[in-house]
């Protein structure tokens, strides 16, 4: 069980006002970390913070397409926790719009929020982590850094997702020398604020069938386990990986 042990590690999760984000906060202190959550909706953090028991936690507004308030995050948890060992970069977008009809924004904000943004976070805590010579960063990916899907309008988001695979190569590949591992977990269709269009649409039942052999949504809670994984020292030797956790979507 110490392999999984958090107590005394000070974590930062983005886009933890709700859905994943959310979940991911309370996993890492029911394992004893203290967490700082960073999310736009100062309102819903301060909801989040209420429900986390035991171990502190700070929330911060930030916008995650503001790199000066990336770096203002960071600094206030740096200040707070005296260090920062763990990195959750979960801030995420979707829209879903044909390749050809997709306006400029659209893809910005896609490409700004779910690739641009996990660099940027990932920077400034690297900054802190090469100094203190530890830390553990795991980024957002999908199944959609690995595969596309017919008729699905997600140009912007399987870029963004392929970008945030080699961009997590890359840091691993990096900042190895300095102890810091740098992973990724890639998730199939789990229900949250983001999926909740797709997930009430009875089509997307079909999908399901199709492409995923569980057929099903993932669960809540389902996710933990990569998270805490990959945030302990039992992954002390891991870096550099996509771990799916998809029902199977990425075997076929």
């Amino acid at each position: 069980m110490s392999l999984f042990d958090l107590s005394g590690k000070s974590a930062i999760v983005t886009g933890a006002s709700s859905g994943l984000g959310a979940q991911f906060a309370k996993a890492l202190a029911r394992q004893g970390a203290n967490v700082a959550i960073v999310a736009r909706r100062v309102e819903k953090l301060e909801a989040v913070a209420k429900e986390i028991k035991g171990v502190k936690c700070l929330p911060i507004q930030c916008d995650v397409l503001n790199n000066d308030d990336i770096r203002s995050a960071v600094s206030k948890v740096k200040n707070e926790f005296g260090r920062i060992d763990i990195l959750v970069n979960n801030a995420g977008v979707a829209r879903s719009v044909d390749a050809h009809m997709q306006s400029d924004e659209d893809w910005n904000v896609v490409i700004g929020t779910n690739l641009n943004s996990v660099y940027f976070f990932a920077r400034e805590v690297g900054k802190v982590m090469v100094e203190q010579r530890y830390g553990k960063i795991i980024n957002l990916g999908s199944i959609h850094s690995r595969v596309g899907m017919l008729s699905s309008g997600l140009s912007g988001y399987c870029a963004a997702k392929g970008g945030v695979l080699m961009l997590t190569r890359q840091l691993a590949a990096e900042w190895a020398k300095y102890n810091i591992t740098v992973n990724a977990i890639g998730p199939s269709y789990f229900k949250s604020e983001m999926t909740a269009r797709v997930s009430e649409d009875p089509r997307f039942g079909q999908i399901l069938s199709a492409y995923c052999p569980m057929g099903r949504f993932g669960n809540e809670g389902e996710l933990d386990g990569a998270l805490i994984y990959f945030a302990s020292d039992a992954s002390s030797f891991t870096t550099g990986q996509l771990l799916n956790v998809d029902g199977g979507w990425t075997a076929i």
